[in-house]
């Protein structure tokens, strides 16, 4: 596993690229660019634009690329073979594919890094759009934190990079997997923004004291009329 760790805190800050077009995605990577760490392209920027607006953006910041695969492990890793390429900084991929499958991307992404590449595993455990009814309602017996340190494990076990958790189970996994392992938080928001369909959340400063290295922050900086301002707001409030 890798054993970087975020030295500035504005490297901690990834900004959710949401959009469904190029340009608008283009144009708040320049107006962002320097301002924060990583950019996140998730399924419909991706499916829309494609590949070469990730090499576009790439030159403003690095790219965690969030398409969440789940399947069987040929099906997945030759998936990940056909966006290897681009060589985000952050890729990740279901937990719930269980451990073959993570070990099978833990060991291609190994070589690809013993290649030159950079590319670092994450696992997602619960989304962050799940209350308990409605973790329950998917046929889950576990309580929503249980699942996610349950996940974690698995996803530690396998050699993956780190995981993708609210910022509320942060702490629990931080203490029961040590420091090495990346912790990716969504459901950020500042006091006072909406929290649109996130439902386990906090503030910044609370979720980076319970040990999340990278905060994912969407709408709150994207949907600003000075998107910059609001990400450079954020990062003066983590110091």
């Amino acid at each position: 596993m890798s054993s970087f760790h975020p030295k500035h805190p504005r490297e901690r800050l990834i900004v959710a690229l949401d959009v469904p077009r190029a340009s608008e995605a283009l144009r708040l990577a320049e107006e962002l660019s320097g301002e924060v760490g990583l950019f996140k392209v998730g399924l419909e920027l991706f499916c829309a634009e494609g590949p070469d607006l990730v090499k576009a953006l790439s030159r403003h910041a690095r790219i965690f690329l969030d398409l969440k695969f789940l399947d069987i492990p040929n099906t997945v890793t030759g998936a990940l073979r056909s966006v290897l390429p681009l060589d985000p900084y952050f890729l990740t991929v279901h937990a719930t594919g269980g451990i073959p499958m993570m070990k099978a991307v833990s060991e291609l992404l190994q070589t690809h890094r013993q290649q030159g590449g950079q590319t670092r595993s994450l696992a997602v455990t619960v989304l962050t759009s799940f209350d308990e009814t409605e973790w329950k309602n998917v046929g889950q017996t576990h309580d929503t934190a249980a699942s996610v340190l349950n996940l974690g494990r698995l996803a530690q076990q396998s050699g993956m990079d780190g995981g993708v958790c609210s910022p509320q189970e942060a702490r629990q996994l931080r203490q029961h997997l040590g420091t090495s392992f990346h912790l990716v938080c969504p459901g950020i928001r500042p006091a006072g923004s909406d929290l649109g369909d996130q439902v386990r959340v906090l503030d910044p400063a609370s979720a980076l004291q319970a040990g999340a290295d990278y905060l994912v922050v969407g709408r709150p900086i994207t949907a600003s009329t000075h998107p910059r301002e609001a990400a450079h707001a954020l990062v003066e409030s983590i110091q």
